[in-house]
């Protein structure tokens, strides 16, 4: 059967507006292959079921909207930490603003220059996690960044590294249309932290693919902002092993829209997924979390917590599932949305879903929304502290099992701090 008409020209579209890496090397075929599954699935619609609350019209569109460049934070996320930094201005790696990978003490290459390099670990990676999480659900974005991805990092650790490596992302051009892939292996008995920080460009594509083998563990914390008018798409895929540690937390403010797709599967007796997320917006604000996790072996642990602070008539939306596979017996699955809403004018949507093929598990989900607590706030200033300041220690103590998932005490505070700081800008 052929895509409906309107897929099918929203499809063609987008992808004469684009073309592969002349030097593809190795990846040409897994890009073709690729571009074989965009045709066939088309572009995601309203009518698509896990699209029903997220238009992707301006993430299909063969051309960007405009988003105004805004000058960088004086305190960026992160700036504090000892960190290796992987620079990306509008897609486009710079390496004047970026630190030597050899301080990482990991094997770092460009997805841009990896032609002829052997590389045979990332060739067998590359695109095969995105195609694997298209079933049951298709994800047509992700097979698009597979095609025609322009740069990335290919990471691969062997060991326990020292030192986080932060892939930072510049948005100084207000078409900026940037395509990203970056493929991360683990292997057994490593340890990898993983930042990213910035609004990358006016619409962003990337994809992050993370295969974590047998007792390998892999942290990764994320600060998207600060743009207000910038769209992006963002998809990890993640392969979990025996005894393997995988942690994910998304810290979001701002932008018009946001799409944020996190596929797990757990491969291998005994591993840990979590995944977690905080989202503060107000006005034309938009933020999607849709949240996919498999329990394909026994006694594993999967946490799913986001929480979304709107008002102003932002949007927020949360989309998760668990899917636990016969024989998948011991699983522990967990997963909470909820919003607080500020005003009347803000909204929230959830999907909250349980799958479950065995009968030996215990799982639960629950999604909850609601308005600051009146009695609590009139306590606080009861005790002498002014509303807007109330209001402010009420939102991050509502945020706060959110951030509790990220392992690093360094990264919570930094992240604690700029929420606060967040807040304090927008104070009524």
């Amino acid at each position: 059967m052929g895509l409906p008409q309107a897929k099918l020209t929203a499809t063609e579209a987008r992808l004469a507006a684009l073309a592969m890496p002349v030097q593809a090397g190795w990846t040409r075929p897994l890009r073709e292959a690729a571009l074989a599954r965009v045709q066939q699935m088309g572009l995601p619609g309203r009518r698509d079921e896990y699209w029903r609350f997220t238009r992707p019209d301006e993430l299909n569109s063969a051309a960007p909207v405009p988003a105004g460049v805004r000058p960088p934070a004086e305190n960026a996320t992160f700036e504090e930490l000892d960190r290796v930094r992987i620079v990306f201005v509008d897609g486009v790696f710079d390496p004047e603003a970026s630190d030597d990978p050899a301080q990482a003490g990991l094997e770092i290459s460009r997805l841009a220059e990896a032609e002829g390099q052997d590389l045979s670990w990332a060739a067998d990676l590359y695109g095969t996690l995105e195609a694997r999480g298209q079933t049951p659900v298709p994800r047509p974005l992700a097979a698009l960044n597979t095609a025609f991805a322009t740069d990335g990092v290919l990471i691969r650790a062997t060991g326990r590294v020292g030192k986080p490596v932060n892939l930072v992302y510049r948005h100084c051009d207000e078409t900026s249309d940037a395509i990203l892939h970056h493929v991360i292996r683990v292997e057994s008995g490593a340890d990898l932290t993983v930042l990213e920080t910035g609004p990358a460009a006016a619409r962003f594509n990337k994809v992050m693919e993370v295969d974590v083998a047998d007792g390998g563990a892999f942290h990764h914390v994320r600060s998207q902002g600060r743009d207000h008018d910038r769209r992006a798409a963002t998809h990890i895929f993640a392969r979990l092993g025996e005894e393997s540690i995988f942690k994910s937390f998304t810290l979001t403010m701002n932008g018009a829209l946001t799409r944020n797709e996190v596929v797990i599967e757990l491969t291998g007796d005994e591993g840990v997924a979590h995944v977690a997320g905080a989202c503060m917006g107000d006005g034309a604000f938009h933020h999607d979390d849709t949240v996919f996790i498999t329990h394909d072996a026994v006694n594993c642990e999967s946490r799913q917590v986001f929480k979304k602070v709107l008002r102003k008539g932002a949007t927020g939306v949360f989309q998760g599932k668990i899917l636990v596979k016969e024989g998948a017996q011991k699983t522990d699955g967990y997963q909470i949305s909820q919003s607080l809403l500020l005003d009347e004018e803000a909204n929230f949507l959830a999907k909250p879903e349980l799958e479950i093929y065995a009968d030996d598990v215990a799982c639960s989900h629950g999604s909850t929304s609601g308005a600051i607590d009146e009695d609590a706030l009139f306590y606080l200033r009861s005790r002498g502290v002014p509303k807007a300041e109330a209001q402010d220690m009420m939102v991050l103590s509502f945020l706060a099992e959110a951030i509790e998932e990220i392992e690093s005490e360094a990264v919570r505070d930094e992240v604690s701090a700029s929420l606060a700081a967040w807040l304090e800008r927008h104070r009524r």
